[in-house]
């Protein structure tokens, strides 16, 4: 690749995907081959179709390289790829709001880079991405640069600086008009007399102001993972999920494959155990055990997600993250597609004082989960240092600090009606069903003792609750198993909502909800009186809900 990335010409990815893309493929077609394998008899002709099985799986891994290419032209970043079936995937880069890179362990060992360009017009469908599967590193930071670092408007073409920088809002300027500024303040070189900045020597004071416009921009960084913030990952359960997906996977394999546990040595040692000891000490002892290893295996799963985690300010208008251990992975967000950010803190992370920052921007993959998808900007961390860091990326801490507004006792109110009226219900019917069918009467008791529980999450949810209007900022709370603290900006909200169930109705309460592009596309004030709705709505948008209101006519003198 040459240093201008957007020239229009076809290329292809870097002729080292022919080594990682049958390897790849191998895994996917792993039961087609065990099925030819099977079918093929016994004998040698097992071992040929075997070979010729894997060879064809191999020669299609490296047919993906041949047949796939791309190229990035000043309007569009287009991708063709197929033999048999062409297809053509383009995307106008006026529509781009993410560059992602990412590098598992056999990129990274061929030096390789995968970069995914998001749209944000169908992420949370997994749709709507530009993949470029075989860039280098140097590559996918060039092309970083140029689909979003770039200031040159549509339809112009950018002059070229040495190193192949582009000059931003370069080109815009027609001879002997002002020049273009560039970062800084600074000019291009050539602007005023209309000379070729491409090419052209530069002297003097002019040859300073070129090389600082050619120079990349520093990165202020903004955080950097602490490897004391370790000790909060057993307390997000990420863990359950693996630890439940290998459980299952080898209690269906030892059925599948008629093996008992109980056959092997320790195994044999442990199941005898189980049988003779107490029911209360045997749960005890497994509960114990599903502890530990989810927690194992949370930490092990923090450690290769969020090492050496980095998130880092573009003076250009972008924020940079960087994570991971054996996989590594960048992600490149538009400031200017950002609207906002969330605190999040689940019940466990909360209890030790933990809690995570999440962007709330524009085509961001939110439907992907916060670990998984862009808009993560802290992983579980102290709290005081998620807010911190949200501060820094919204610029002031006043949204962080300012008191919310409780909403009431009506608020209240239902907050406990509907704890209490969901535990009474199961008492109920529970207990029916003990009574009249053959059902154990301890599910019925085991609820019965819950009601601690219940008033505890009542009371949580309502203090959890709360909003406020902070200059040009709405910020809401809420939730108890996960609660949540959104900071969004009033540019970004497009529209209201104003939603009232009959019992609302009947305790004269509404839910308001912002509705933006931006993340989960909808952020709710819930319960609050409908004077003080409209109040926050219009605050924030004025005008916005005139043509939906009756005003009271003033009256005569």
């Amino acid at each position: 690749m040459t240093a201008v990335i957007d020239d229009g010409s076809w290329r292809r990815l870097n002729a080292r995907m022919l080594l990682i893309h049958p390897i790849q493929e191998i895994p996917r077609a792993a039961p087609a081959l065990i099925g030819v394998i099977a079918a093929g008899g016994s004998g040698g002709r097992r071992e040929l179709w075997a070979a010729a099985a894997i060879v064809i799986t191999v020669g299609l891994g490296m047919l993906r390289w041949f047949t796939t290419s791309y190229r990035i032209t000043p309007d569009r970043v287009e991708v063709q790829r197929g033999l048999f079936r062409r297809r053509l995937l383009a995307v106008s880069r006026d529509r781009l709001r993410t560059v992602d890179a990412s590098a598992h362990v056999l990129h990274r060992a061929l030096g390789l880079t995968r970069v995914t360009i998001g749209t944000g017009r169908s992420d949370r469908e997994g749709g709507g991405s530009v993949r470029l599967d075989g860039l280098t590193a140097a590559e996918a930071a060039e092309l970083r640069d140029q689909l979003l670092h770039r200031g040159v408007a549509r339809g112009s073409e950018a002059p070229v600086l040495e190193g192949g920088m582009t000059a931003p809002g370069a080109g815009a300027a027609a001879p002997g008009s002002e020049a273009p500024a560039l970062g800084g303040g600074a000019t291009a070189y050539g602007a005023e007399a209309g000379a070729s900045v491409s090419g052209a020597p530069a002297h003097g004071a002019e040859a300073a102001a070129h090389e600082s416009a050619a120079a990349p921009a520093p990165e202020a960084e903004l955080v950097r993972l602490d490897s004391s913030w370790i000790r909060f990952a057993p307390f997000t359960l990420s863990g359950a999920v693996a630890v439940g997906a290998v459980a299952g996977f080898l209690i269906n394999a030892t059925n599948e494959a008629d093996v008992h546990p109980s056959n092997f040595g320790p195994l044999r040692d442990v199941v005898d155990w189980l049988d003779r000891a107490p029911l209360t000490a045997a749960i005890v002892v497994l509960a114990v055990a599903a502890i530990a290893a989810v927690a194992i295996a949370s930490t092990v799963g923090y450690v290769l997600a969020f090492w050496d985690f980095r998130l880092t300010r573009n003076p250009r208008g972008t924020l940079h993250v960087t994570r991971g251990l054996l996989t590594t992975r960048a992600t490149t967000i538009e400031e200017r597609r950002l609207h906002g950010v969330e605190i999040s803190e689940p019940l466990l992370l909360r209890a030790v004082r933990g809690a995570r920052c999440l962007a709330i921007a524009t085509g961001l993959r939110v439907g992907l989960g916060a670990e998984r998808g862009g808009s993560l900007l802290l992983p579980p961390a102290p709290l005081p240092e998620a807010l911190r860091v949200g501060a820094a990326i919204v610029g002031t801490e006043e949204p962080f600090r300012h008191p919310l507004a409780k909403h009431g006792p009506r608020a209240r109110t239902r907050r406990y009606t509907r704890a209490l009226g969901t535990w009474a219900l199961l008492v109920c019917v529970l207990g029916v069903l003990a009574a009249l069918t053959s059902w154990p009467s301890w599910p019925w008791l085991a609820v019965l003792a819950l009601l601690p529980a219940a008033v505890a999450l009542a009371a949580d949810r309502y203090r959890s609750l709360g909003h406020a209007v902070t200059g040009t900022r709405l910020v809401t709370r809420a939730g108890s198993l996960v609660r949540q603290r959104h900071v969004l900006a009033a540019d970004g909200i497009i529209g209201w909502n104003f939603e009232r169930t009959l019992f609302q109705r009947r305790a004269g309460l509404t839910t308001l909800t912002a509705t933006t592009a931006a993340g989960r596309q909808r952020y709710e004030v819930q319960d609050v009186e409908l004077g003080e709705a409209l109040r926050v709505a219009e605050a924030l948008r004025p005008g916005l809900l005139d043509p939906f209101l009756e005003r009271d006519a003033p009256t005569g003198a």
